[in-house]
């Protein structure tokens, strides 16, 4: 299951990537948590430009993204 659910998180990723824009993995290494255990701790950039309407690509600057930080620790996700 830790691995499905891995394989579904990345999965996920790069169906949300097109045109050059998407998900870019900035750090993806194992975690160890006290509480929960063995993980994977990801931090992503979620470039969303291609995703606004018109009028907000005009003022939002070509660089635009969402920094996501996840804790996997099966069967949690933290986020």
């Amino acid at each position: 299951y830790r691995i499905g659910q891995l394989y579904m998180i990345s999965k996920h990723s790069h169906e949300q990537s097109d045109r050059g824009e998407g998900v870019e993995v900035v750090q993806n290494e194992p975690f160890d948590d006290p509480v929960h255990g063995n993980g994977q701790l990801t931090e992503k950039r979620v470039y969303l430009n291609s995703k606004l309407p018109s009028w907000a690509r005009a003022v939002v600057p070509k660089i635009f993204y969402v920094t996501e930080k996840a804790w996997n620790y099966y069967p949690y996700t933290i986020t």
